[in-house]
C-alpha cells in the first residue's frame, strides 16, 4: 500500500493521548509501528511516547514510509571502499536513505553503519555525513569517524576543494558533447526544488525558502544511443537534486527519475530507481591534506540494467 504523505490532525478535545489518536486513525499494529519508528510528530517535535498527553489545537502528523514498508538496513563489509581512523567511504546501494526520515529514525545508512562499527570493534563512533546522496543515487558516500576532522572536511566542501563525478543515463542525447549548464536553484510554491532563470538569482522565495542560488553543472556525453545517452556530470555547485534538475531542464531527464519527468520503464526494463551513480570523489584528506580519490565499484551501476545507452535488451 502506498501513502501519499503524512496524516495530519488538529486535536479538538483535551484528555486524549498520542497513542490513542494514532490507534484510532491507523489501527493498533500500524500505530505501534509509527510510534516505535519515530513517525509521530506533535507540532515540530518527534514523539515516540504513546502516553504523551495532547492539548486542544495541537497539530499531530503521523508519517509512514511511501511504500508502506519500513526499511531494515544492514551493512555489507564489501560496501566499504575506503577506511582509516578518520574516514569511511561506502559504495552506497540505490534505494536506501542515508539518514533519518520523517517516518523512520532507524532505517538508514548512518544508523546501520554505526551499529556495524560498534559490533565489529566494540567502539561507538560519532559518525558525521560529509555529504549526502539521494535515496536512489548509488556510489561513493563519505562519513567521518572522528569529530576532530569535521571542521577541515567542511572547509574542503565549502571551499570547492572537493570534486565529484557522476555517471547517469538520460533520455535522448544532449546537443553538445561538452557543456556547462548554469541556472538558478530554489524551492517552488509546493516545496519541491526547481530551476529558476539566471536573472532571478538572489530573489527571495516565499515561506522562508531563502533566495534563488546559482547552480552549475558540467556535462560530458560519453556514449550516444538512438534514444538515450551515458553522461558524465560534474557539479560545480552543490545544490539539492542538482544533476537531476539540470538534465531535466535541458530536456533530457534521467532514466527512472519520474519526479522530474523521466520514464519508469525503458526498453524491456522497469526502472525501480533513477540511473545516477556517484562514481568518484576527490578531496584532500582532512587530517594530512594529502590528495585522495575514492572510486566506486560498478556493481550497483550495472546490476539491473543493460550497458547499452539505448536501453535495448
Amino acid at each position: 500500500m502506498e501513502h501519499s504523505g503524512p496524516i495530519r490532525l488538529r486535536i479538538a478535545e483535551a484528555g486524549t493521548t498520542l497513542g490513542e489518536v494514532a490507534r484510532r486513525v491507523l489501527g493498533e499494529a500500524a500505530a505501534a509501528q509509527v510510534l516505535t519508528h519515530g513517525g509521530a510528530w506533535v507540532g515540530r517535535e518527534r514523539v515516540q511516547e504513546a502516553a504523551r498527553p495532547l492539548l486542544i489545537d495541537d497539530e499531530v502528523a503521523l508519517s509512514r514510509p511511501p511504500s508502506g514498508v519500513y526499511a531494515e538496513v544492514t551493512i555489507d563489509p564489501r560496501w566499504i571502499l575506503y577506511e582509516d581512523a578518520d574516514l569511511l567511504a561506502l559504495d552506497k546501494p540505490p534505494g536506501l536513505y542515508v539518514e533519518a526520515t520523517p517516518w523512520d529514525l532507524a532505517g538508514n545508512l548512518r544508523v546501520a553503519l554505526a551499529a556495524f562499527l560498534a559490533q565489529r570493534g566494540g567502539t561507538a563512533h560519532a559518525l558525521h555525513l560529509a555529504h549526502r546522496l539521494d535515496r536512489d543515487t548509488s556510489g561513493v558516500l563519505l562519513f567521518s569517524k572522528s569529530p576532530e576532522v569535521n571542521p577541515a572536511l567542511q572547509r574542503s566542501f565549502a571551499g570547492g576543494l572537493v570534486q565529484k563525478m557522476y555517471l547517469c543515463r538520460c533520455v535522448g542525447v544532449p546537443n553538445q558533447s561538452i557543456a556547462t549548464i548554469a541556472t538558478g536553484h530554489g524551492r517552488g510554491a509546493r516545496g519541491q526544488f526547481r530551476v529558476y532563470p539566471l536573472d532571478e538569482l538572489g530573489r527571495a522565495l516565499p515561506a522562508g525558502g531563502g533566495t534563488v542560488k546559482l547552480m552549475q553543472t558540467r556535462i560530458t556525453v560519453l556514449e550516444r544511443g538512438w534514444e538515450a545517452a551515458l553522461v558524465q556530470a560534474e557539479p560545480i555547485t552543490g545544490r539539492t537534486h542538482q544533476i537531476r534538475l539540470h538534465l531535466a531542464h535541458i530536456g533530457h531527464p534521467l532514466l527512472g527519475d519520474t519526479r522530474y519527468g523521466g520514464p519508469s520503464r525503458w526498453g524491456q526494463h522497469d526502472l525501480s530507481y533513477h540511473l545516477l551513480h556517484a562514481a568518484r570523489l576527490s578531496l584532500p584528506h582532512p587530517r594530512s591534506g594529502v590528495p585522495m580519490t575514492i572510486q566506486a565499484n560498478d556493481v550497483w551501476w550495472t546490476r539491473d540494467y543493460p550497458a547499452s545507452a539505448s536501453g535495448a535488451a
